[in-house]
């Protein structure tokens, strides 16, 4: 941690002036595995508390939230937890992937690449999905989720560039520790709204 934030701010001034200003960024963990995965799809394009709300009744539906479990529920039984058609068949399809092909443990010995090569074949597991698993799960530390918005409109108001290729061009400049400067843009945006982060 410490090794990427001193590279973050010798080389670069946006940086600089963040760490001097929030100090060290807090840094989000998640357990590696199905039930992670589950929540990131519920979180797609929702608030984080309206997504925990619905697993959480998911939850107490099917006592432990496993690719069995999900599989052998109707898709009436998951609506009534709030969990939309769209998501039920992404929620179904990592199940189905789970228990046969997919092998999630084997991630830890993979690249990034690689994780996001197996993961993207899933329907309804997409870039940020994948990009935020790889951050808070697998602690890959060069990983630039150009697909949040936070990430987007803090590095629009920090950096006065606005489209996604010039971001992803800067984020160059940030390798190998993009997952920090990541966590750093995400500090500031959520400092900057008085909001607490949550994972």
């Amino acid at each position: 941690m410490e090794e990427a934030i001193s590279f973050l701010v010798e080389k670069d001034e946006v940086f600089k002036r963040l760490h001097l200003q929030y100090g060290n960024p807090f840094i989000p963990s998640r357990p590696q595995g199905f039930v992670t995965l589950c929540k990131l799809i519920l979180e797609q394009q929702v608030s984080i508390d309206s997504a925990k709300a619905c697993f959480l009744k998911i939850e107490t539906l099917l006592g432990k939230v496993t690719p069995k479990n999900i599989s052998n529920r109707s898709d009436e039984d998951l609506k009534t937890c709030g969990v939309s058609r769209q998501k039920i068949t992404y929620l179904k399809v990592l199940a189905q992937a789970v228990s046969s092909e997919l092998d999630l443990e084997s991630f830890t010995a993979k690249s990034a690449d690689e994780v996001r090569a197996e993961l993207i074949q899933l329907k309804g597991i997409g870039n940020w999905t994948i990009d935020v698993y790889l951050m808070f799960s697998l602690q890959s530390p060069d990983i630039i989720p150009l697909g949040d918005i936070a990430v987007v409109n803090t590095i629009r108001e920090l950096f006065d560039i606005h489209t996604k290729e010039e971001m992803e061009l800067l984020s160059q400049n940030w390798k190998p520790y993009r997952s920090m400067a990541t966590f750093m843009l995400w500090h500031h945006y959520l400092e900057k709204r008085n909001r607490k982060p949550m994972v």
